[in-house]
């Protein structure tokens, strides 16, 4: 708007040429000089620049909105968004109905934490018929790591909708609607990449899950930050498959052991140091997301599944619309369930600190075992 022409404001004709001849063009030009100066300049009294000068502020400047209005219009665009409900109550309160579309919602946590059954009960929902409260749908799963159990799946399906799964076919047109690929390789994720534009248009596809996203480069050449580079055209790429198909993307992160001098990155947080190396020495071990400070700033929700005192949390560490929460939960054979729909308001870095207690990798119950 800075650039707009000072002849398209519909200024009077007079004074709109008088810019004109004194080669003022445009509203940045004739704003970054104060009304006495332009008096000076064009020659014309006080009265007449004023008039011109609010003219074409109100026509430049944008219209001012109260705290008020611009939380209204958030509210109204992440209910027109669109979410996908995890059935977890606490979780989709704070989410404002659950995973939101168009973005990157990210889950990270230590081995075995629980991403994965959090992605495989993702994937059902998503592929439920919407009577029942999914997006009825096909799910695109990466998987990068393997992980991916059918028969969990299955079972997952059986105990949180039997009256779906027991009816003759279902649990098969169910599981037909998921699709699986399993890249070995980065460049081969990279050329999946390429296809799956087209694929979610063709495919009626609801939901992409990519579990995980660091393993990805986990055996690429590199350590450090120029493995993290290797994705920086993937994070972009995402994100714009997000917002190109309006549907909602979830990720998996690994972690990776944090190092002392993290802990003070910047001047200010240099009077924490002492703390924050004591307070590492109280956990067997202390980790932190891996990919870096570029992948995080690239996902819009962040979910930091983590364990201490011999508990699990779901750590709400990254939203726009909520503040940061943490909820104890189970996993059990109808998948992850939370212990209570209240949640547990975090500050500080505990929001993003992610404890090892020496917790098993393995859940184990009904004699079964899954990762």
């Amino acid at each position: 708007m800075a650039n707009k022409l000072i002849n398209q404001m519909g200024l009077p004709k007079s004074i709109a040429n008088v810019f004109t001849a004194r080669n003022i063009t445009t509203a940045k030009e004739a704003l970054s000089l104060t009304e006495f100066e332009l008096m000076e300049v064009l020659d014309v009294n006080l009265a007449e620049v004023t008039s011109a000068i609010a003219r074409i502020s109100e026509i430049t400047c944008p219209p001012y909105q109260t705290v008020l209005s611009l939380m209204e219009q958030q509210v109204q665009k992440e209910h027109n968004g669109g979410h996908l409900s995890t059935r977890l109550k606490g979780l989709d309160d704070a989410l404002c109905g659950g995973i939101p579309f168009g973005v990157l919602t990210e889950l990270v946590g230590p081995a075995g934490i629980g991403k994965t059954q959090f992605c495989l009960k993702l994937a059902l929902l998503a592929s439920l018929p919407e009577a029942y409260g999914g997006l009825d749908g096909r799910v695109i799963y990466i998987d990068v790591e393997s992980k991916f159990s059918s028969r969990r799946m299955i079972e997952i399906g059986s105990k949180s909708f039997p009256e779906i799964f027991h009816k003759k076919g279902m649990a098969q047109e169910m599981a037909g609607r998921i699709l699986v690929m399993r890249p070995t390789s980065l460049s081969e994720f990279t050329e999946s990449l390429q296809q799956l534009k087209i694929s979610l248009l063709q495919n009626q596809v609801k939901l992409l899950i990519i579990d995980s996203m660091a393993a990805l480069v986990a055996g690429e050449q590199g350590q450090g930050a120029p493995r993290q580079h290797l994705l920086g055209w993937h994070i972009s790429f995402i994100k714009s498959l997000a917002e190109f198909s309006r549907i909602p993307i979830v990720v998996t992160n690994q972690v990776r052991s944090q190092i002392h001098d993290e802990a003070c990155q910047y001047a200010f947080q240099v009077q924490h140091r002492e703390k924050a190396l004591h307070e590492h020495t109280e956990y067997d071990s202390h980790l932190v997301a891996a990919l870096g400070i570029h992948w995080a700033h690239a996902v819009t929700i962040r979910l930091v599944l983590d364990s201490k005192s011999g508990k699990r949390f779901i750590k709400l560490a990254k939203s726009p619309i909520s503040p940061p929460l943490a909820f104890a939960f189970n996993i059990t054979s109808s998948g992850i369930s939370l212990l209570s729909d209240g949640g547990i308001e975090l500050t500080g870095p505990e929001i993003n600190t992610i404890h090892c207690q020496g917790h098993s990798d393995i859940i184990n119950f009904d004699g079964k075992r899954f990762q």
